[in-house]
């Protein structure tokens, strides 16, 4: 796991081997989110468990500060592009999958998606144990400023791994550009404020803060709560 890369001139700093991942944000009626869950839990797994499908589950939670009554999901898939689009085109013929989006369709406000690629400094998500709570911290950058923002955090994600919460780091591709995604694991609200608090006692993370606030448009913040199947817990 690298700490550090040299200055890049041309493309963010991405993982060999091509992972596309694949987020959709579901805002659910609020009387629905129960129903919604429970359809969720029921067909989801089976997509990520059967081997035609190239696409693994990453995590599933509920916002729990932030918006309300929406659902998150996260999946990847290992053969980039090819898998992607190989999953999808079986997908239109799965019988059992169109059903539960038509169901799915009538419990939801609205519904969007982005790809995303992986940052190559970043842990690799990987299932662990429970209970965490998780923050989703998304970053609108500035167009032109990804290189400058990938160049300094691969120097300072060194300052936040000491406690295993650096999940996952990811920008996007398709949909909304010059978007950046942190996803970051916690105990409970105390551990994330003892954790954050502590990074800036580390030589290093304030000049990291410094050089990236200013390439930023807007940010969010996402407090999040697995969902039975996800495999982040």
């Amino acid at each position: 796991m690298m700490c550090y890369i040299p200055k890049l001139k041309h493309n963010p700093p991405v993982k060999g081997n091509f992972l596309c991942f694949f987020p959709a944000v579901h805002n659910v009626k609020p009387e629905c989110l129960d129903a919604y869950n429970k359809l969720t839990e029921e067909v989801l797994p089976k997509l990520h468990q059967d081997p035609d499908y190239p696409c693994d589950l990453v995590g599933n939670w509920n916002t729990w500060y932030g918006e309300q009554d929406q659902a998150v999901h996260l999946w990847r898939f290992s053969g980039g592009y090819p898998a992607l689009m190989d999953c999808m085109n079986k997908l239109k013929n799965n019988k059992e999958y169109l059903a539960f989006r038509e169901e799915r369709s009538r419990m939801l406000l609205s519904r969007r998606n982005q790809l995303l690629l992986e940052f190559s400094f970043w842990n690799e998500p990987t299932p662990r144990k429970g209970p965490n709570i998780y923050e989703l911290r998304t970053y609108r950058l500035k167009p032109g400023t990804m290189i400058e923002w990938g160049n300094n955090w691969a120097r300072a994600i060194k300052h936040r791994q000491e406690n295993q919460e650096a999940v996952g780091g990811f920008f996007s591709q398709i949909g909304e550009l010059y978007v950046v995604h942190h996803l970051w694991a916690y105990k409970d609200l105390q551990s994330r404020e003892e954790t954050r608090k502590a990074a800036w006692t580390k030589r290093g993370w304030d000049e990291n803060v410094y050089y990236t606030v200013p390439l930023v448009r807007n940010m969010e913040s996402r407090v999040m709560i697995p969902l039975k199947i996800s495999p982040l817990q």
